[in-house]
């Protein structure tokens, strides 16, 4: 009987196994990587290309390794010039990874987070002139009393033996403040100016989602500050009346992810949609991206949105959405040599999908897509290009890590 148990299970195993290797199989190239039902099948793309492209492959075999763990839900990831890594951690605390995996004690000095539900410590980068004034950036949901909270950006001098930030300065407060704990945005990016952009939800709940297309509010916005809080002079709606002259773009659910693509100088955002309806946005100063009015998502309970609408006069188009939704993270451009064949290629890490997205773009259109990191079956937060090349991913897990992505060997 005990023989007969063991070999039930060692095939029970093997068949579970098997399973596994065969969902975690990459699609054939030229098939689309997605081939789940669409949340909403009546609804139409704007133009071919625009959702499920056809899968792509990287040429050399891939493999990684993990390079820190016993992270509590790490949010956002950036490299220090040294080679060190700065990850935030949800509940408010920001740590030091050393190179050799070693994760540092709190750095002290940060301001108390509203740590709820999706608040907390949320993104991290680093100044661009960090050799010379050491300043770093993080976003934050931070408490503001009996009005709610509100996403808010600060900056601080990293003391040079990485321990504590000095001179701490709240550089950007979204308002108006809001008492749940949901669709902060928080996506920092700088620009080839020097100016940064932050990305800002419209707090989720049905009453506020209007205010994404209100110019009095910062929710559903991306906005754009100097790198000391100040206003550039040139964004779209300086001097406009009712208008928060911090807006860049409006018009967008909950977007966590935003980058510079090297290559153009553009910047690029990515956003949850509700069920389906995950947006990547090329930003364009001053343009509307429609939430909540237009969208390919629908209701998590399944009813349609805005009457299922998809598409309006002066509301732009998604350049790529996903249906049903991947819950999109963060997300970098590839502009390293280790790999050749990803040069010029978006990534960004899937919550719900627990992948690393590979977009192949052809001047603004995706033209491929490929699913990494399948294995790890774990929710990817935030993806960047380290220093040697490799891809450096966190997972949003109470015991997160953080992984390195090369070719095997």
């Amino acid at each position: 009987m005990r023989h007969a148990w063991f070999a039930a299970a060692v095939l029970a195993a093997l068949a579970t196994a098997c399973a596994a290797q065969e969902a975690a199989a990459p699609a054939a190239p030229g098939t689309a990587v997605e081939t789940r039902p669409a949340n909403a099948p009546t609804q139409a793309p704007a133009f071919a290309g625009q959702t499920r492209a056809p899968a792509v492959v990287t040429p050399v075999a891939l493999a990684h390794t993990v390079v820190a763990r016993g992270l509590e839900h790490p949010w956002g990831l950036a490299q220090l010039p040294d080679g060190r890594w700065l990850v935030t951690e949800r509940p408010g605390r920001l740590r030091v990874i050393g190179t050799d995996g070693s994760v540092s004690a709190p750095v002290a000095g940060l301001p108390e987070v509203f740590a709820q539900r999706q608040g907390g410590l949320l993104d991290v980068i680093i100044s661009p002139t960090f050799a010379r004034d050491r300043l770093i950036y993080w976003s934050y949901s931070e408490p503001r009393g009996e009005s709610g909270n509100g996403t808010a950006v600060a900056r601080a001098r990293l003391s040079a033996d990485g321990t504590r930030v000095e001179n701490l300065q709240v550089i950007f407060r979204a308002i108006p403040p809001y008492g749940n704990g949901m669709h902060y945005g928080s996506a920092l990016t700088f620009d080839a100016r020097g100016r940064l952009y932050v990305t800002i939800g419209e707090r989720s709940d049905r009453a506020t989602r209007p205010q994404a297309q209100a110019l009095d509010s910062h929710y559903g916005k991306t906005v754009r500050i100097n790198a000391d809080g100040s206003v550039p002079a040139d964004n779209p709606f300086v001097g406009r009346a009712g208008a928060l002259p911090e807006i860049f773009s409006l018009g967008h659910r909950n977007a966590q992810g935003i980058a510079q693509r090297p290559s153009t100088g553009q910047i690029w955002s990515i956003e949850h949609g509700a069920r389906g309806g995950d947006e990547l946005n090329l930003e364009v100063a001053g343009a509307n991206y429609g939430w909540p009015d237009v969208t390919y998502g629908i209701e998590y309970n399944g009813q349609t949105i805005s009457e299922g609408m998809t598409a309006r006069d002066g509301v732009v188009q998604p350049d790529y959405y996903w249906d049903p939704s991947i819950a999109p993270g963060g997300m970098t451009f590839y502009d390293a040599a280790l790999v050749p064949a990803w040069r010029g290629d978006l990534f960004v890490t899937a919550l719900n999908g627990k992948h690393l997205a590979r977009l192949v773009l052809d001047g603004n259109r995706v033209v491929g897509e490929e699913r990494l990191l399948t294995d790890l079956n774990q929710r990817l937060r935030d993806v960047v290009v380290g220093a040697d090349g490799a891809l450096f991913v966190i997972t949003d897990e109470d015991d997160g890590q953080l992984v390195r992505l090369a070719p095997a060997g």
